[in-house]
């Protein structure tokens, strides 16, 4: 009896730790590592005849899945796992003509690019691991509603100054972790010695993205995600989309303004689309080459001159738009539901919208203004 006893309760601890393994729940992608555990099921069986115990052995396998890390702002695979939980880093860049070209731009994960006064338009780069943020050049001053697309990424903020009126009210009230240039000069931001021999001085600060990470721990800055931004930034397939339904866009336009609009024209080689800027391909000046993405966002909403008549109004509730994919367009509808939330994008039908693994552009253009494709 003792040795019946003995084989009933490892009978029982392998059931459990089956249980365990077939709780494991399976990602919704193709590309998975599997992970194999063999479990022991002991049978046992009494012979009344001989009062002998004969026990026999089978093997039961059972396989559980863990979904390989991705980058959470492209859906790509190939992301270092212990980066998934890091707060992501968000760049204000100089695009003025006369700064052109920019550096490290081509390394960000996406670059949203917004009207600012003027007429122009001005980009933020943002990086998923803020560990592997190269330097950026040229860094420029915040306007209210860069930081607010922040929030929704629970991204570190970085900008050299800011308007004076409602950017910098939008830095106090929402308590956002940003680090300016005008007063971290020489710390984390410096000026391009070799810049400032043809550019004017506005157009030569830099950030140093290697002194990030040593700055944020000497100053006891929160470095993890916090648990509701754990998520990948909008709804990734697990490989390249054919957009069903979409129209033919092998050149895309946004006119910003007369003198500032970004064209992109699909590569089939590559399978991406590349940017001009106002005619020109859009270069990074480090790596020489031009600014490319698997996906073009075109987000449209009411922008306009604020009450200064100078500054300009962007409205982030939401709007209509496009998304662009390896050749084709299909409409959108997004929203913004609070300051803290993400930008969220759907389909015709209202569901979430389905988007490539790749590098994302992200325009966000008044509603009045033309884009053609």
């Amino acid at each position: 009896m003792r040795t019946i006893r003995s084989l009933a309760a490892m009978l029982t601890a392998a059931l459990l730790l089956a249980g365990c393994s077939s709780n494991t729940s399976a990602p919704d992608s193709e590309a998975e590592t599997s992970v194999t555990e063999a479990v022991t099921t002991v049978t046992t069986s009494t012979t009344t005849l001989t009062s002998s115990i004969v026990t026999t052995a089978a093997t039961t396998t059972v396989t559980t899945t863990t979904a390989p890390p991705r980058n959470p702002l492209t859906g790509e695979d190939g992301y270092a796992a212990e980066a998934c939980l890091r707060r992501p880093a968000a760049v204000m860049v100089n695009n003025l003509t006369g700064s052109l070209p920019q550096y490290g731009i081509a390394a960000a994960d996406q670059i949203y690019e917004i009207p600012v006064e003027g007429g122009i338009t001005r980009l933020m780069a943002v990086y998923a691991d803020h560990t592997a943020v190269p330097a950026v050049c040229s860094v420029r001053s915040c306007r209210y509603y860069y930081p607010l697309l922040c929030l929704g990424m629970d991204a570190l903020y970085f900008h050299w100054g800011c308007d004076q009126t409602i950017a910098l009210e939008t830095l106090k009230r929402t308590g956002i972790d940003h680090f300016d240039g005008g007063t971290l000069s020489g710390t984390l931001f410096f000026r391009d010695a070799e810049r400032q021999k043809t550019y004017s001085a506005e157009h030569t600060g830099y950030l140093d993205g290697s002194r990030i990470a040593g700055y944020l721990a000497a100053h006891s800055v929160r470095t993890e995600l916090l648990p509701e931004y754990q998520h990948p930034a909008f709804h990734f397939a697990a490989e390249q989309l054919n957009l069903a339904g979409g129209q033919p866009a092998a050149e895309i336009t946004l006119e910003f303004s007369g003198n500032y609009y970004s064209t992109f024209r699909y590569s089939e080689e590559s399978g991406t689309y590349l940017k001009f800027h106002s005619g020109s391909p859009h270069m990074d000046a480090r790596t020489e080459t031009q600014l490319s993405f698997e996906n073009v966002m075109i987000l449209q909403t009411d922008i306009h001159t604020g009450e200064d008549g100078y500054l300009m109004d962007v409205a982030l509730s939401g709007g209509t738009g496009w998304y662009a994919a390896n050749g084709s367009i299909v409409p959108l509808t997004w929203k913004k539901s609070a300051e803290t939330a993400p930008v969220q994008l759907y389909d015709a039908s209202g569901a979430e919208l389905t988007v490539s693994p790749g590098k994302c552009y992200i325009g966000i253009i008044g509603a009045d203004r033309p884009v053609t494709f």
